[in-house]
């Protein structure tokens, strides 16, 4: 029985991604024991992940060095006697933690001069391990066998029925069948669908039977209300009104999902629901939402991706181009009977 204190990535989609690298350390030793250190807003996800035993809030804001935080950390988890330490963020500080603790086996990839704090460092050739899913999986297995072809179990949250039954009560949310929105972009305007484009759609998709969900943070309330407005009861802008756990189960009870490239979109994507991804600056072939049950819409223009947070040419072509009705036309809305 192997014992793991993984250190986690600092995004939601990223963190989602990272139950493939679980689930694969369980399915190598179904009894190996795996710990988690995230930031405070991860535990709640890391909570539906029933491969992990225990996530570790690690207490400094995103970006913050906070050395005696960390060492403070390690030296508490010393008594835990793990194993194996694996290191998925590439930054110095991250190994700090696992060094700290005293793991034997601490593995990452190369970068920011880790020798000291890692002693089992990958390299990271890109071309290879050309998507992040596949480099996470890769650390949590033997050297030999950490290249593709890769078999990478999807990640699948736990959703829990009686918050989704409150959800639904609390929010006075009807029975009609629900698209869920997410129009938040937090890397930059380059990856946002035009808000008006989202409003045309929640439109369309109320006029054939269904209620709208918008989802997000309280920075995408009032792109919420201008996706709404004007579209009655069946219309929900409940950006900064749920927590990210409860996203989880709305995102469950959802038929499909519209969604920028986000951690939303990969929340969707974990519990089951049909996922139509929108991508312009960025792309499907690094960071897809990892369902068979999905839809790309990306117009892969000549100047994409270009992964800048806004667009260089000052037009985003990629975004503005992409119109309402091909997604609407993918979407193919027609409820069945049996749910209205």
């Amino acid at each position: 029985m192997a014992k793991y204190l993984i250190v986690g990535p600092s995004w939601v989609g990223d963190m989602v991604m990272a139950q493939s690298l679980f689930i694969t350390l369980k399915q190598r030793d179904e009894e190996a024991i795996i710990d988690v250190i995230g930031p405070n807003w991860s535990l709640p996800i890391l909570a539906r992940m029933p491969q992990v035993r225990r996530a570790i809030s690690l207490p400094t804001g995103h970006g913050e060095w906070g050395l005696s935080t960390r060492r403070k950390l390690g030296h508490s988890l010393r008594s835990e006697k793990y194993d194996n330490a694996i290191v998925m963020p590439r930054s110095w500080k991250s190994a700090l933690v696992p060094f700290f603790a005293k793991v034997p086996h601490r593995v990452g990839f190369t970068g920011e001069q880790r020798y000291l704090l890692l002693n089992d460092r990958r390299k990271l050739d890109k071309s290879i391990l050309n998507q992040t899913v596949k480099r996470f999986t890769s650390l949590g297995l033997p050297k030999e066998l950490a290249y593709p072809p890769l078999n990478i179990p999807p990640p699948t949250l736990s959703v829990h029925p009686d918050n989704q039954k409150s959800l639904y009560q609390q929010h006075n949310l009807s029975n009609r069948p629900a698209i869920a929105l997410m129009a938040g972009a937090e890397f930059g305007p380059s990856k946002q669908w035009p808000i008006g484009y989202f409003h045309e759609l929640a439109k369309n998709a109320i006029d054939s039977g269904y209620q709208i969900w918008v989802l997000g943070g309280p920075k995408d309330a009032s792109d919420g209300e201008i996706i709404t407005k004007g579209l009655g009861e069946f219309a929900h802008n409940l950006c900064g009104k749920t927590q990210l756990v409860d996203a989880i189960d709305l995102l469950a009870a959802a038929e499909k999902a519209v969604s920028n490239d986000s951690g939303l979109m990969h929340i969707a994507a974990a519990v089951g629901t049909e996922v139509h991804g929108i991508y312009g600056s960025t792309s499907e072939a690094f960071t897809p939402p990892l369902t068979d049950n999905k839809t790309i819409h990306n117009l892969h223009l000549e100047c994409s991706p270009c992964f800048k947070r806004t667009c260089p040419l000052g037009h985003t072509n990629c975004q503005n181009q992409l119109t309402p009705e091909k997604v609407i036309n993918a979407l193919n809305l027609m409820p069945s009977e049996s749910s209205l």
